[in-house]
């Protein structure tokens, strides 16, 4: 009886479908979407991007992108994030100098590229596009702000950032002038511009004695 029990388990587990290695099939079809999304993008505009060119430019259905996406301006956003994300890593460091220094070095250089000329083909079409705008302030303004916060508000807390300075408004000096490079190119955010601004910054920002 026992044999006879071995042998049916060995049976029907050979019966079991052995998933091939790599992505499961889901992310992959998510990942040829998000670069659709961003080739259409880049050669057409979001103007003109259409969720039914998406699904004929990456092979699926349009029932598919509806089922990850509400419309083709999450598609877009969700796309962006997913590959600029990687280009600014986290890094736990134990200086306000440092921190700003790394981060709108990083940022300079996401901005230099292919990920810059996206960027600012999203936040043009923000200005007149609802979906746009909230796609882009959920999903990656709020959630970057997020995580400089927390960054910023520890330094506070160590006595590195002065009390009298608001951590909102320190989120926008730093990050404003790249933003502006990026818009109105009169200038190139090059690394060497972000460790300009990085180091007139930190001397803005650093403790005055008796200043409080």
């Amino acid at each position: 009886m026992i044999h006879y029990c071995l042998r049916m388990a060995k049976e029907l587990e050979s019966e079991i479908p052995v998933r091939p290695p790599g992505r499961p099939r889901d992310e992959t079809c998510r990942d040829r979407i998000r670069a659709a999304a961003l080739e259409l993008l880049e050669e057409v505009g979001m103007a003109n991007v259409t969720c039914d060119a998406i699904a004929q430019r990456s092979g699926a259905s349009k029932a598919t992108i509806y089922r990850w996406w509400p419309h083709k301006a999450a598609v877009i956003i969700d796309a962006f994030v997913e590959t600029v994300t990687p280009e600014l890593p986290l890094r736990d460091v134990a200086t306000l100098e440092e921190y700003v220094t790394v981060h709108l070095r990083q940022f300079a250089r996401v901005l230099a590229g292919r990920n810059g000329r996206l960027l600012a083909a999203v936040i043009a079409a923000a200005q007149n596009d609802p979906e746009v705008e909230e796609a882009f302030l959920s999903h990656w303004i709020k959630p970057r702000r997020a995580l400089s916060r927390k960054a910023l508000q520890k330094f506070k807390n160590e006595g590195q950032l002065p009390e009298r300075f608001d951590i909102e408004q320190v989120l926008d000096v730093m990050y404003g002038p790249l933003h502006f490079l990026l818009m109105v190119r009169h200038s190139k955010p090059t690394p060497a511009y972000a460790e300009s601004l990085a180091a007139l910054l930190v001397h803005g920002l650093a403790p005055r004695p008796g200043a409080e």
